[in-house]
């Protein structure tokens, strides 16, 4: 069972970086918006416009409650740190922002603050963390043990985010949007050929399929898979078609066995709720 983050939050990664003091020697700073560039090494990909709005309203009733963190660079400040804020804070119409100024000298170090204090607060979709594990992996060279030493998570959640990555982009989109869950994404994994995770993914993101139901769908084409594949290419093509617009219709395996003039249809189902789904979709067509 994986550990939950420690959540040290910047309080804790501003104890370990030097601080550039302003001239009044002031630890905290109110920077002008318009001079702070955004972080190229921002981890989150999806800021929810919702959630953006509300942000924004609180702002303008109680003000930025937290500093982001930024760097001083030649043509001003490099965001680090608070980029949910900074747009919030440009939609309230503020023209300033608190910040805390780090002396940051090397953009590794810049990207691990940033993607660190990210993951900590255990709000990124599953895809996004899955990414900022591996640029840790990459970018910042540290290896899969140190990262969960880093975000307070074990090793093996930290491997099961990264494994993520190598479902299809269509799959991915699913766990961003939330339509399925990183319980099911990790499921599809032990399917082989990705044409099936889509078309899975794509059941479950209609249905209600749990992930114990789709594990047992994974382990049951698992294990016809081999005698499958050798049966349907020893098909003539206009069947294998037919099977595939069919597939594509049902959301579901489809297996036609044509003898002579006539044959049988097999459509697979793995639970109460997905027979009463492709009846739906017969009573529909």
């Amino acid at each position: 069972m994986a550990r939950k983050a420690l959540g040290r939050g910047i309080g804790a990664i501003i104890s370990e970086v030097p601080l550039v003091l302003d001239r009044k020697r002031n630890l905290l700073m109110d920077i002008e918006l318009d001079k702070i560039s955004a972080n190229p090494s921002q981890p989150r990909g999806n800021f929810d416009p919702q959630a953006l709005e509300e942000l924004s309203r609180s702002i303008n009733e109680r003000g930025v409650l937290q500093p982001v963190v930024v760097r001083q660079t030649e043509e001003g400040f490099q965001l680090i740190i608070g980029e949910r804020r900074t747009r919030a804070a440009k939609l309230a119409g503020k023209k300033s922002i608190p910040a805390i100024v780090l002396h940051v000298s090397q953009e590794r170090e810049m990207l691990e603050l940033a993607l660190v204090e990210n993951l900590q607060r255990e709000d990124l979709n599953p895809m996004d963390e899955a990414r900022a594990y591996k640029k840790l992996i990459a970018d910042c060279g540290l290896t899969q043990k140190e990262v969960s030493q880093k975000v307070g998570k074990d090793r093996a959640s930290v491997a099961n985010a990264i494994r993520l990555l190598k479902l299809p982009e269509e799959v991915q989109d699913y766990v961003v949007q939330g339509s399925i869950s990183a319980g099911h994404a990790r499921a599809l994994l032990a399917l082989d050929d990705p044409r099936e995770q889509i078309e899975l993914a794509k059941r479950v993101a209609k249905g209600d399929l749990s992930v114990r139901t789709v594990e047992r769908i994974v382990q049951k084409r698992k294990g016809g898979s081999r005698r499958k594949r050798q049966a349907r290419q020893a098909k003539p093509p206009e069947i294998r078609e037919l099977e595939e617009k069919l597939q594509r219709v049902f959301g579901t395996a489809v297996n036609i066995v044509w003898r002579g003039k006539k044959g049988t249809l097999e459509i697979e189902f793995y639970s109460n709720e997905d027979l009463e789904r492709i009846l739906a979709v017969i009573e529909l067509t």
